[in-house]
C-alpha cells in the first residue's frame, strides 16, 4: 500500500526534476541494518538523470522531504534511497485497512478469468492416504487463493473409477469376501474396497511364486496368474457393458465414493464438478482422427497412432494404440477439450505429483498443435512426494499411511497435548472437542502447506502438532490470545491519528499492510506456502510486540484503544490468512 502512495510521489519528482513522466519504479524493504521504512532502487533511473545513483537518489529524497507529508527523513547508500515514512501516515493507511472489511480480497467481478483447478483425482480401489492429503489441500488452497485474488474458480476432479486396478479389488471381493458389506462389517467402504485390493495383490504374489516354481519365467508367471487372467477377462467384461460386472462395479464403487465424501468432509475440500474416467476415457478417439487428418499425428505399420514432438525438445509419444485403445494421453486431450466446452475458463490448473512433469509438458504441447490457444495457459502445479520417518508408501502391499487414520491420530495427538498443557481449561466437552479437531487438522494442513509444493517433504506428526515453532496450533494460540484481548477491553476503539508509534508497532503495520499484496503473489505463484510463513511472520511479530507491550494497561485511553484495534487486525488477518489454506482459528484455547 504504501509504495502505491510514494509511487506516485516519486514519479513526480523525477518529471520535475529529470523532465520524465513515465517510469518503472523497483522497490524493496529497508534493511534492517539501515534507517528507514522502505526503498527506492536509484539505479534504473540514473539513465534519466545522468547523473550518479547517489546524486541521483539524494535530489529525489530532497524533493520528497520537502514536498510530501508522507516522507520526515531519508539516508542512501550507494544507488539505494531508504525513505522513512511518518507515523501520521502508517496510521491512516492502518485505519483504511480496518475499516475494510474485505481487507486482502478482491472481489469476483462477472467478467473475472475463470481459473479450473483439478486436484484429488484418487482411484476407487482403495481409500486415500497421505500422498492424497497433500494433493488435497494444495488445489483446495490454490483455488481459494485464487478466489481471494478476484479470479472465478471452478473446483475438479477426476475419478479412475475403471481399469485393470478396479478390477483387482472386483475379482478379490467375489474371491474372498463371501458378501461382506460396509454395513456387515461396519468398514468404511473405501477401506473395505482397499482390503480386497492388498488381497488381490497377496494371492496374485503367492500364484507367481507357484508358477515359477513350476518352471515358468517370472514375466510368464505375472502374466498367466489365474487371478490376474480372471482380472483381465473383468475388464473385458466391464467395457463389454456385461450386466453382472456392471452391477458389481457399481455397487463396490458407490462404497468408495460414500468413504470418499468421509474423509474429503473431515479434510474440508470440496468440489463443484466432478468427471469419471468411465464417461472420459473415450473422449480423445474422434480428436485424433481430426489430427491425423491435419496431420498433427502419425500412424506406424502396425497401425498405432504416434506424435513427434522431438522439434520441441520431447520426443515421439503414443495417442492410441495398434488395436485402436485408447492411452491416458488420449483420454487426458479428451478430458481437457470437454472441460473447456463445459466451463470456457481462460486458465487450467492441475495438481499432480512432479513424477507426471513429462507427461503434462506433452499434453499441453498437444493440445497447442491442435490448435486450442487456451493450451498455453495451462499449468500443472507439480508438487513433490512426502515422505516419513518410517520410509515409503506402497499401495498394493498395505503400508500407505491411510488419511483417515492420519487425521485421527492428529486429534488425538492435540487432545493430549491441550490436556497436558491446560489448553482446555474453561471448555465444556463438545467444546474441548472442536477443539482438538481444529488443532489437530489443523496443523497437518498447516504443515503440508507452509512447504513450498515444489519441494520434496518430511511429514513428521509430532514436529507438526508443537505449540512452539511454525506450526499451526503457534498460530491458532496467538489467535486464541489476541481473542481473550478482545474479550477484555472496555473501550470503544478509536485511532488517534496523531500518536506516536513504537518501532515494533510500525513493524506490525508494515506486516498487516503487506496482506493483499502477498495474496496475489501466492495467486500468481500458486504457492498457499506464501500465505502459510507469512501468517507464521505476523505471529512472531505479535508475539515480541505482546511481550514488550502493554495492552489493556496502558497509561492513555487513546493508546489503549489504538493498540488493541491492532491486535484486532492482526487477528483478522490471522483469520483470513489461515482460511484460505484451510485451517480454522479457534477463538478460546
Amino acid at each position: 500500500m504504501i509504495e502505491q502512495i510514494l509511487s506516485q510521489y516519486i514519479i513526480d519528482a523525477v518529471s520535475e526534476l529529470y523532465k520524465i513522466n513515465e517510469v518503472k519504479l523497483q522497490f524493496q524493504k529497508t534493511r534492517k541494518d539501515f534507517e528507514g521504512d522502505i526503498t527506492l532502487v536509484v539505479f534504473p533511473l540514473t539513465v534519466y538523470s545522468k547523473k550518479s545513483p547517489e546524486v541521483t537518489a539524494s535530489e529525489i529524497g530532497d524533493y520528497l522531504t520537502i514536498n510530501t507529508k508522507e516522507i520526515n527523513n531519508f539516508n542512501v547508500v550507494k544507488g539505494f534511497l531508504n525513505l522513512s515514512v511518518n507515523d501520521s501516515c502508517w496510521v491512516s493507511l492502518l485505519t483504511t485497512a480496518i475499516k475494510n472489511n474485505k481487507f486482502g480480497f478482491s472481489d469476483v467481478k462477472p467478467d473475472a478469468e475463470k481459473y479450473l483447478v483439478e486436484y484429488c483425482s484418487p482411484n476407487t480401489n482403495k481409500p486415500l492416504h497421505l500422498g492424497h492429503i497433500r494433493n488435497n489441500l494444495l488445489g483446495y488452497s490454490v483455488a481459494e487463493i485464487l478466489k481471494a485474488s478476484g479470479k472465478n474458480v471452478i473446483k475438479v476432479q477426476i475419478i479412475n473409477d475403471r481399469g485393470i486396478h478396479i478390477c483387482k479389488s472386483m475379482v478379490a471381493w467375489l474371491e474372498f469376501a463371501n458378501n461382506e458389506t460396509p454395513e456387515s462389517t461396519g468398514i468404511k467402504g473405501d477401506h473395505l474396497v482397499g482390503k480386497y485390493y492388498v488381497e488381490f495383490d497377496k494371492k496374485y504374489k503367492d500364484e507367481v511364486k507357484g508358477l515359477i516354481s513350476k518352471g515358468y519365467s517370472q514375466n510368464q508367471a505375472e502374466k498367466e496368474a489365474p487371478i490376474f487372467l480372471k482380472a483381465q477377462e473383468m475388464l473385458i467384461k466391464w467395457e463389454d457393458k456385461d450386466e453382472n460386472v456392471i452391477a458389481l462395479w457399481q455397487k463396490m464403487n458407490s462404497w468408495v465414493y460414500k468413504g470418499f465424501e468421509q474423509t474429503h468432509k473431515r479434510l474440508g475440500v470440496d468440489f463443484d464438478k466432478n468427471y469419471y474416467e468411465s464417461d472420459t476415457y473415450l473422449l480423445g478417439k474422434d480428436i485424433v482422427n481430426e489430427g491425423l487428418l491435419n496431420k498433427v499425428f502419425f500412424k506406424k505399420p502396425d497401425g498405432s497412432v504416434w506424435i513427434d514432438l522431438s522439434s520441441d525438445g520431447l520426443d515421439e509419444k503414443i495417442i492410441l494404440r495398434s488395436d485402436g485403445t485408447s492411452v491416458y494421453m488420449t483420454q487426458d486431450i479428451g478430458t481437457a477439450i470437454k472441460r473447456h466446452q463445459d466451463f470456457n475458463f481462460s486458465h487450467m490448473t492441475y495438481t499432480v505429483g512432479n513424477e507426471q512433469d513429462y507427461h503434462f509438458k506433452v499434453l499441453f504441447k498437444i493440445l497447442e498443435k491442435l490448435g486450442y490457444s487456451w493450451s498455453r495457459d495451462c499449468y500443472h502445479l507439480s508438487y513433490g512426494m512426502v515422505d516419513l520417518p518410517t520410509g515409503k508408501m506402497k499401495s498394493r502391499e498395505g503400508t500407505v499411511v491411510d488419511a483417515d487414520v492420519l487425521m485421527e491420530e492428529m486429534v488425538v495427538n492435540a487432545k493430549n497435548i491441550a490436556e497436558s498443557l491446560g489448553k482446555n481449561q474453561d471448555l465444556n466437552s463438545d467444546e474441548a472437542n472442536i477443539l482438538y479437531e481444529n488443532v489437530g487438522i489443523g496443523a497437518l494442513k498447516y504443515f503440508m502447506l507452509k512447504v513450498d509444493p515444489k519441494k520434496r517433504m518430511l511429514f513428521d506428526p509430532k514436529e507438526s502438532i508443537d505449540f512452539n515453532g511454525n506450526t499451526g496450533p503457534f498460530i491458532q494460540y496467538t489467535h486464541a490470545r489476541i481473542k481473550s484481548i478482545l474479550r477484555k477491553n472496555k473501550l470503544e476503539l478509536k485511532i488517534d491519528k496523531d500518536l506516536k508509534l513504537s518501532l515494533k508497532e510500525k513493524e506490525l503495520i508494515k506486516l498487516i499492510l503487506d496482506f493483499p499484496k502477498l495474496v496475489q503473489e501466492s495467486a500468481s505463484s500458486f504457492s498457499p506456502a506464501i500465505i502459510a510463513n507469512y501468517v507464521f511472520e505476523l505471529v512472531k511479530e505479535f508475539n515480541s510486540y505482546y511481550q514488550s507491550t502493554t495492552i489493556l494497561k496502558a497509561d492513555k485511553d487513546e493508546v489503549i484503544s489504538f493498540r488493541v484495534s491492532l491486535a484486532k487486525k492482526t487477528a483478522y488477518i490471522i483469520e483470513k490468512g489461515m482460511s484460505l489454506l484451510g485451517v480454522s482459528v479457534p477463538e478460546r484455547m
